[in-house]
């Protein structure tokens, strides 16, 4: 089965930093002088932001994919290729960090072995992938799309009080959705990892609408 090119932390990650873009926008607004122009400028400034934000992600995240399987490329090949069985081991049990303690000098040897025994299939550090590349769009329209919900509320209200109110609400609930999934792929309560993050949004929003709006 093929693994997803997003992972639950990426795609919440992402969702996230795209939502605490916007709200920082949505925040600058003053309730007491805000008309029509402001909401509108701060609507235009929004989308910019995150389209640009969404664009620089994307570059990053296939930047980090190359550096990776870069990364990789040599720890097979120093392994492969290290003059006896110890400084074999030795890279191994760094790279595994502190599970190498769980395994003895046979177990590592065995994974030597067979990291020497597949050498022969392995591919050289690739380039640029399709993975790569749909992994990008997906952090781009992540990020692009978390734009849209809080900016919502200030296209149907003529007022700004209840807009910037209401786009609060939407900001809690979609981090109360990320902390749900946060927790499910981590292993933990799911609605406790949900309420924490809630609960996260909502004193951020209070912090940013006492010095914004």
């Amino acid at each position: 089965m093929e693994s997803r090119v997003l992972d639950p932390i990426d795609r919440n990650s992402e969702i996230l930093f795209g939502l605490f873009m916007v709200l920082s926008f949505t925040g600058t607004l003053s309730v007491a002088t805000a008309g029509q122009k402001e909401v509108r400028e701060m609507l235009i400034a929004a989308l910019g932001c995150n389209l640009a934000w969404g664009f620089v992600d994307a570059v990053m995240y296939v930047l980090r994919n190359l550096v990776t399987r870069a990364r990789r490329a040599r720890l097979w090949r120093e392994v492969v290729a290290a003059p006896g069985s110890e400084p074999a081991h030795g890279l191994i049990a760094q790279e595994l960090g502190p599970l190498a303690s769980a395994l003895g000098s046979a177990d590592l040897e065995r994974t030597r072995q067979w990291m020497v025994a597949q050498s022969a299939h392995m591919a050289p550090a690739a380039g640029l992938t399709r993975q790569d590349l749909i992994g990008a769009l997906g952090v781009f329209l992540l990020v692009f799309a978390s734009t849209f919900p809080p900016v919502l509320p200030f296209l149907f209200f003529s007022e700004v009080r209840p807009a910037m109110r209401m786009s609060a609400l939407i900001g809690i609930a979609m981090m109360f959705l990320c902390g749900h999934g946060w927790g499910r792929y981590a292993g933990l309560p799911p609605w406790r990892a949900a309420f924490v993050m809630a609960a996260l949004g909502a004193a951020i929003q209070a912090v940013i609408i006492a010095l914004g709006g």
